[in-house]
C-alpha cells in the first residue's frame, strides 16, 4: 500500500511547501498554510473518458506552417454577455465567473441555459436542489426553449459519467468550490481539490470542444476564492459586481484570451430575473425637473463602451473639528488630490469644508476622464451655482491645473451628441486631428482649469 503523502498549501495563492511556513514566500501573507493530503498517482485512469479522446504526440511546428483559422463563435442570445465575451462563446473555452453571494451569478447562468435554442445544456449544481432550480426557472421564464438538463452532483467521477451519456453542447458548474475528485484525498473547497477539479474540466473542454462555465465564490477581499493559479488556468475570468441596494449589476471582463479584457455588460435585477440594459447612459443620468447645483455630467469609457454618468458633489461647512472627505464610486485619494489642485492653483479654500462625492447609479469609475466633471461639481456646490444639464465634460486634470487629453475622444463626443447634449468641454490637446465639422455638438477646448471656471462661472 502506498504511503500517504501530505503537503502544505497557501489558501491565498496556492503556493505549495513541504513544511508549514508562517509567511508565504509567494504572496507574503501570514498564517495561510494548511496541511492537505495529496496522492501522487501516475497510472490512474483519468476522471473522465470520452470516445473522442485520442493519444497523440505533439511536435514543434514552424509558425509559418500553422494554418490560420477563424474562431467560430456561438451567440448566447444575451447581447451584454456576448459583448463581454468578445462576440460569443468559443468552442472549448473555460469561463470563470465570480461575484458576491446573492449578486445573481446563478440567475445569470440559469437564464443563459434557458435561452440558447438548439443546444443541449447541462447545468450542474452542488449547492441547490432540483426543486429550487425549478422554482427559479419558472420565475425567470414561463416557456423555456432550450434543452436544459439539471444535475445535482458534486463528485467529478459521477459527473463525467453523465456527461458521457448526455454529450451536452454547453456545461455550467455551480460552483467549482463544491466539487470533489476521488483522485485527491482532501475536503471539497480546499486548494488541491479546486485545482484538480478545474484541471479535469479544463481537459474535458479542450479535448471535446465543449464550452464550460465555472461559478466561483469570492473572498472577503473581493477576489475569487481558491489558488491564484485558478485564474491562470481558465480562458476567461468575469467579475459580476453590483450593490444590493441598487438594481444594476455589472459584468466585467478581467481576463479574456478571445477578446478585449476591459469590456462591460450592464443588467438590471428584477423579480423575473436579470434584464439587459442596452443604453446605460439614459439610466445613469437622473431626470431632473429643475437645475440643481453640485451636479456635472462626464463622458467616460468602460472598456470599449462610452457612457455618460452623473457626478454629484456636496460641499458644506465642517460641523466637527476635522473636515470630512467621503466618496462613493470614486477613489478617495484621487479626490483629495483634486481638492489640493483647487486649493493650490485656483485659490478655493476647502480645507475647512466637508466634501462628499457620489457617482450616480451605484457604479464605480476609475477613468481619469471624469476629473474635470468632479472639480466642476465641487465648485458648483461650493458656490451654489448650477451647471446646465446640456453640458458635459471629458478631460483629465493634472497637478499643475492643466487639462490633459484623454483617449478615444471621438466616441465620447458621439455618445454625448446622441443623448442630446449641446456642449462638451475637452482638452485643447484633443483637438489635434479631430474632424470638428462632423459634430453638431459645440466643442469647448480648454488648456487650464482657470479657463473652465471663467467660461462656466464668469
Amino acid at each position: 500500500m502506498a504511503k500517504t503523502k501530505s503537503a502544505y498549501f497557501c489558501q491565498n495563492c496556492g503556493h505549495e511547501a513541504a513544511k508549514w511556513l508562517g509567511k508565504c514566500p509567494s504572496c507574503n501573507q501570514w498564517n495561510t498554510f494548511v496541511e492537505e493530503v495529496i496522492e501522487k498517482v501516475s497510472s490512474k485512469v483519468p476522471a473522465w473518458k470520452t470516445s473522442t479522446a485520442t493519444s497523440r504526440v505533439n511536435k514543434p511546428n514552424k509558425v509559418d506552417n500553422i494554418p490560420s483559422i477563424t474562431e467560430e463563435r456561438v451567440s448566447t442570445g444575451d447581447q451584454e454577455l456576448d459583448r463581454v465575451l468578445g462576440g460569443g462563446l468559443v468552442a472549448g473555452s473555460v469561463i470563470l465567473i465570480g461575484g458576491e453571494p446573492g449578486i445573481g451569478k446563478s440567475t445569470l447562468m440559469l437564464q443563459l441555459a434557458l435561452s440558447i435554442p438548439g443546444k443541449k445544456i447541462l447545468y450542474i449544481s452542488g449547492e441547490e436542489s432540483e426543486q429550487q432550480i425549478k422554482m427559479r426557472a419558472e420565475r425567470i421564464t414561463a416557456n423555456p426553449t432550450a434543452q436544459c438538463y439539471i444535475l445535482t452532483e458534486t463528485s467529478t467521477q459521477n459527473i463525467f459519467k453523465q456527461i458521457e451519456e448526455l454529450e451536452p453542447d454547453l456545461l455550467i458548474v455551480d460552483s467549482i468550490q463544491t466539487l470533489h475528485s476521488s483522485n485527491i484525498d482532501a475536503t471539497p473547497g480546499s486548494v488541491s481539490q479546486v485545482r484538480e477539479c478545474t484541471s479535469e474540466l479544463l481537459r474535458f473542454a479542450k479535448e471535446t470542444d465543449t464550452p464550460v462555465f465555472l461559478i466561483g465564490h469570492i473572498t472577503k477581499d473581493g477576489t475569487i476564492a481558491g489558488p491564484k493559479i485558478l485564474e491562470h488556468m481558465v480562458d476567461t475570468v468575469l467579475q459580476f459586481e453590483g450593490d444590493r441596494n441598487h438594481v444594476y449589476r455589472i459584468l466585467r471582463s478581467i481576463k479574456n484570451r478571445f477578446g478585449a479584457s476591459a469590456e462591460l455588460g450592464i443588467y438590471a435585477m428584477h423579480s423575473t430575473g436579470l434584464r439587459q440594459v442596452s443604453n446605460p447612459s439614459e439610466i445613469l443620468l437622473s431626470q431632473r425637473d429643475e437645475e440643481l447645483s453640485g451636479i456635472a455630467i462626464s463622458a467616460t469609457l468602460e472598456g470599449a463602451r462610452p457612457m455618460l454618468i452623473e457626478t454629484q458633489a456636496l460641499v458644506s461647512a465642517a460641523a466637527y473639528g476635522t473636515p470630512q472627505r467621503s466618496s462613493n464610486g470614486f477613489d478617495t485619494k484621487r479626490m483629495n488630490m483634486l481638492l489640493a489642485v483647487l486649493e493650490k492653483r485656483c485659490g478655493f479654500r476647502l480645507s475647512t469644508r466637508d466634501v462628499f462625492l457620489n457617482i450616480a447609479g451605484g457604479i464605480k469609475v476609475e477613468d481619469p476622464a471624469i476629473d474635470l466633471a468632479i472639480l466642476v461639481a465641487i465648485i458648483s456646490s461650493h458656490e451654489d451655482i448650477f451647471i446646465s444639464s446640456k453640458i458635459c465634460f471629458a478631460a483629465e486634470v493634472g497637478l499643475s491645473g492643466e487639462i490633459r487629453a484623454v483617449n478615444r475622444i471621438e466616441q465620447r463626443i458621439s455618445e454625448a451628441e446622441k443623448l442630446g447634449f449641446e456642449r462638451i468641454f475637452i482638452s485643447n490637446y484633443n483637438m489635434k486631428g479631430l474632424i470638428t465639422e462632423k459634430y453638431k455638438i459645440e466643442l469647448s477646448p480648454v488648456s487650464k482649469i482657470e479657463d473652465v471656471f471663467s467660461l462656466l462661472f464668469g
